[in-house]
């Protein structure tokens, strides 16, 4: 078996995945590592208990929060990673995520890049993943050099008129993008059925935009790709001056191995990759791979995030709810005139369906004397609000005694996620809603817990022009070692108010492309 490579992925998702497509044409000797296996397809795919209830996909690991306390955290280790199981919102950040934002609890600080810098790659994302959607509805949409290669995924009646009403309130609803294999022109030969079951199940039959299906099995057709599952790596080994690295110490079912590569990418997902840098410490890095700065683990955000009901008065029949998008007060309607601050990113999530309700509090003590639970997934309309949440050093990734992952993290823009929670409910008396309901959903987060929601995770290895300061260059090199980089929402600076998949993506070709140069 080849032991020496010329490039090592670690991690296949939205980083990772979308890396080794890139690179399959290279003809360069590339090596795929995931430590889980393929997801199996099978009919609990599609069943809601399974998935929502007994939480089937969600992968066995034991973090620690900050009080040393246990919790399975929400993630799946599947090839094509976190993709697997996601919507397949796929945003673009907007322009000024870019550059700095001032919020209610501080600043979110300027990335290295512009968003012109990485707008020719957002394009190529798109139709790599084949993006549905609609430019120019979008007020706070950023400039794009082409249209999205597939036309928006159109709204059902009931969401039809939510967009109507919003627009005759003065707001501007969209076409959410939407990643999906979908052909509404001609049925018959679309891979996608528009079933219910998209948002946050994984999909039999390969309809859903994820790196798997997508990234990961294309780049397979070439015969200089590898992939293994089941291979987890451990260790990260360097030459003695701690310049280059020199070994991938992978634990199999068949023991341990270490593998060789000219070049080492890291994309295990952002508290992961931390992980992985932290464990590699030695005599020439001695508090971690590439931590000189000591940033690698810190400035941690996941997005303060919100999953609502509101109930509709009349039924709500719709099946694939998730393409409605609202970005007004994506930039603007905090606080009052220069003290005017962010909110957020509102858009819908999958249609709820009564099997998740099972043991939800606020669905049995605050609707169910009224509604009946079938009743509740009968009307509802269901939303996802997202706040950014800005990076702070002592939100940050650390080791236990025993290697494992400890988590210590404080919310940051709480004000803002409140406020943006009263504006949507603030409407629904104008939307066809009751309003007096909009309630919690936990379901779709899939914990109560809210350190273990990590769907949306990034930071720890954030890039920068500036080694005291950032642990990534503009290549998402490491400062400090020549042939290592690491290409998941690690490097993000700061996470914006809209899903990271699209840029974790958008990045991954970008360096991707860098990377095919470098090697020549």
């Amino acid at each position: 078996m080849t032991t020496s490579y010329d490039v090592i992925v670690i991690g296949s998702g939205a980083g990772g995945g979308t890396l080794v497509h890139r690179l399959a044409g290279s003809g360069k000797r590339v090596l795929l590592l995931e430590r889980g296996d393929w997801l199996p397809r099978e009919p609990e795919n599609w069943d809601t208990a399974e998935v929502f209830v007994d939480g089937r996909y969600i992968s066995p690991d034991t973090w620690y929060d900050d009080h040393g306390h246990p919790f399975q955290p929400q993630v799946h280790y599947f090839v094509g990673g976190a993709t697997k199981l996601y919507g397949a919102a796929l945003y673009r950040l907007r322009a000024e995520d870019f550059g700095e934002l001032r919020h209610h609890d501080g600043v979110s600080p300027a990335w290295p890049i512009s968003y012109g810098d990485l707008e020719p790659w957002y394009t190529q994302a798109e139709a790599l993943y084949q993006v549905h959607g609609a430019r120019g509805e979008d007020p706070t949409e950023p400039p794009a050099s082409g249209d999205y290669p597939f036309p928006a995924v159109a709204h059902e009646p009931r969401i039809q008129q939510l967009a109507d009403d919003l627009a005759a309130a003065g707001h501007h609803p969209f076409h959410a993008p939407c990643g999906v294999q979908l052909d509404e022109a001609d049925p018959p030969y679309s891979t996608c059925v528009r079933c219910g079951r998209c948002d946050g199940f994984p999909c039999p039959l390969h309809a859903k935009s994820d790196a798997d299906v997508l990234a990961v099995r294309p780049a397979l057709t070439q015969p200089t790709v590898t992939l293994r599952t089941g291979a987890r790596v451990v260790r990260l080994e360097t030459d003695a001056a701690g310049r280059t690295v020199t070994g991938v110490v992978v634990e199999t079912g068949d023991g341990t191995e270490t593998l060789v590569a000219d070049i080492v990418v890291v994309a295990c997902g952002a508290a992961n990759s931390a992980k992985l840098l932290l464990a590699s410490a030695s005599d020439a890095h001695p508090d971690g791979l590439a931590n000189g700065s000591g940033q690698v683990g810190r400035n941690y955000m996941f997005h303060n995030s919100q999953a609502v009901l509101a109930l509709s008065r009349e039924p709500n029949p719709t099946v694939f709810q998730k393409t409605l998008g609202l970005n007004d007060f994506y930039l603007t309607g905090g606080g009052e005139g220069d003290d005017d601050y962010p909110l957020g990113n509102i858009q819908m999530v999958g249609k709820s369906q009564a099997e998740m309700y099972r043991g939800e509090k606020p669905m049995e003590t605050r609707l169910a004397p009224t509604f009946a639970l079938e009743d509740i997934a009968e009307h509802a309309v269901d939303f996802w609000l997202s706040t950014e949440d800005l990076p702070r050093p002592d939100n940050r990734v650390t080791l236990t005694a025993g290697g494992d992952v400890q988590l210590a993290y404080t919310p940051t823009n709480g004000t803002p996620a409140r406020e943006l929670y009263h504006k949507l409910r603030s409407m629904l008396g104008h939307l066809g809603m009751h309003p007096d309901h909009l309630v919690p959903r936990h379901a779709y987060l899939k914990t109560d817990i809210p350190v273990a929601a990590v769907a949306h995770q990034a930071g720890t290895c954030r890039f920068g022009t500036d080694p005291a300061s950032s642990v990534l260059d503009v290549d998402c090199r490491a400062h400090e070692v020549d042939n290592l980089y690491v290409v998941d929402t690690s490097f993000f600076p700061s996470i914006g108010a809209v899903n990271p998949a699209l840029t974790a993506m958008a990045n991954a070709l970008r360096v991707g492309d860098h990377l095919v140069e470098r090697m020549g």
